[in-house]
């Protein structure tokens, strides 16, 4: 992991913070990065259930850093870029733009602040990695293309009253009403949260970016693999491989 995204272990429950105040908690390739190797120590871990939260007090995120533009933000994206069988809430405040959004769309819950704005303006600004069409399944198919073509933002009451966000809390409490749901899901049956969240990610349909991302996240596995590099040591060593599946 590198200093930008922090993992704290606290009572079962892992904190995931994206700590990048100074440039709004803006996605470069760096936290990306961060993002893939937390989730992937997540899943591994004795802890039961995440919270992703930004630090500062103007932003979750501003979404991805234009000068410094995270090309494969879906390897940071839970489920995408690592599969990840356990809860994870995502705790918001403040602005929560393009990449940004992503991020907590594929989080289980999310809570948000009464001062939350949501924004995707990638139709505006000129690109987009298509995930963000995911989400025309998970609320209203009208809300959905109003908020990814039109590019104007949307507040947290809305966003509650479409179905995009689990509950309002006022600002500053976000953490604190995430803990609260986290502590619930701790105590929970692991297996049965495993299994209900298994099953609800199997019922919804993948867009065509959500099927490359799921693609391109297995071949990468088998591009950086030993067994690739014992692939071809041993042909041109003319021996048979020794594959070890890793």
């Amino acid at each position: 992991m590198n200093d930008l995204v922090t993992y704290e272990s606290i009572e079962n429950v892992a904190v995931i913070t994206i700590d990048r105040p100074e440039k709004l908690i803006a996605l470069n390739p760096a936290v990306v990065e961060g993002l893939r190797e937390v989730w992937a120590r997540y899943e591994t871990s004795d802890e039961r259930c995440a919270i992703l939260r930004g630090a500062g007090d103007r932003a979750f995120s501003a979404g991805a850093d234009l000068k410094d533009n995270p090309l494969d933000l879906w390897m940071g994206v839970p489920d995408l870029g690592v599969p990840v069988t356990k809860p994870i809430i995502a705790a918001v405040h403040g602005h929560v733009i393009g990449g940004a959004f992503i991020l907590i769309m594929h989080c289980d819950l999310i809570i948000a602040a009464e001062s939350t704005v949501f924004h995707y303006p990638e139709a505006r600004v000129g690109f987009t990695g298509g995930i963000v069409a995911g989400l025309v399944v998970r609320i209203p198919q009208k809300v959905a293309v109003e908020f990814m073509l039109l590019g104007q933002p949307m507040t947290a009451q809305r966003a509650y009253e479409v179905g995009m966000v689990n509950k309002i809390v006022p600002v500053g409490t976000q953490m604190e009403a995430a803990k609260e749901w986290a502590k619930i899901l701790v105590n929970n049956a692991p297996l049965v949260v495993s299994t209900l969240k298994a099953f609800s990610l199997r019922t919804i349909p993948k867009s065509p970016s959500d099927l490359a991302a799921e693609a391109r996240r297995d071949l990468t596995r088998i591009h950086t693999s030993r067994d690739r590099t014992e692939g071809e040591r041993a042909f041109a060593e003319k021996r048979v491989p020794k594959y070890r599946g890793t």
